[in-house]
């Protein structure tokens, strides 16, 4: 498999995905056609979320799957793979109720390269479970592709407003981890991401990710080998 999972479209003030193109370049080279699967859009329509994100990559030719008459085929012969990011719940469910999740699967595992970012690397892990999303709308099912056996948390941050107080992300995540012991989830911060190519998972970008597991908690830093997690 070769799949890159972007925590955000965006880091601070920058353009959209203008952070990740030297990483989406590398991933992608000789590929020049992406099929961009819009369904976490909510707010947006489909046109123009894939109006938006072929602004943002200008290199490559972008096609949304919405736009194609057998979604299954277009999967089938895609290039590569690009999956937006916005509402998780709303994602996972287009896919299900368009019977999609298993030819993005099957594709991946094959080999075709698959970019996510926020809603769409958060699908590349056991469930959505770890979401930050609020549930709009009801999937089948949280079971996500499974591409690691763990759960994702991107966007992840250890800000807490002044005066607000609710939970901070770990806070969440730590209740999780009470209920599910086993299964680590692995917390990336915006402006990184995992690569995971074949049996190599590692962190890129240049902050700290985080990993909980169990009751316990603890850094991974830039360029590590995380490989010890698939």
């Amino acid at each position: 498999m070769n799949i890159l999972m972007l925590s955000s479209s965006k880091v601070a003030n920058e353009d959209y995905l203008q952070h990740a193109i030297p990483m989406l370049n590398q991933h992608l080279s000789n590929i020049k056609e992406l099929l961009f699967i819009p369904f976490a859009g909510v707010s947006v329509s489909w046109d123009d979320y894939t109006t938006k994100v072929q602004h943002a990559l200008p290199d490559f030719q972008v096609f949304g799957i919405h736009e194609c008459s057998n979604a299954h085929q277009a999967l089938e012969h895609a290039q590569a793979i690009l999956v937006g990011g916005g509402n998780t719940f709303n994602l996972l469910n287009e896919l299900y109720r368009q019977d999609l999740l298993g030819t993005v699967k099957n594709q991946v595992n094959k080999g075709t390269p698959y970019v996510g970012w926020s809603a769409g690397s958060n699908i590349c892990g056991n469930s959505i479970r770890t979401t930050n999303d609020m549930p709009i709308i009801q999937p089948p099912s949280f079971d996500a592709l499974n591409f690691v056996p763990f759960q994702l948390n991107p966007h992840y941050t250890d800000y807490q407003p002044p005066g607000h107080n609710g939970e901070t992300r770990a806070q969440r995540i730590e209740e999780f981890c009470i209920l599910n012991p086993k299964m680590p989830v692995i917390g990336i911060r915006e402006g990184c991401a995992l690569l995971l190519q074949g049996e190599s998972l590692v962190l890129k970008g240049e902050l700290d990710g985080v990993v909980f597991e169990g009751n316990s908690q603890s850094v991974i830093h830039p360029n590590q080998d995380l490989s010890g997690y698939l």
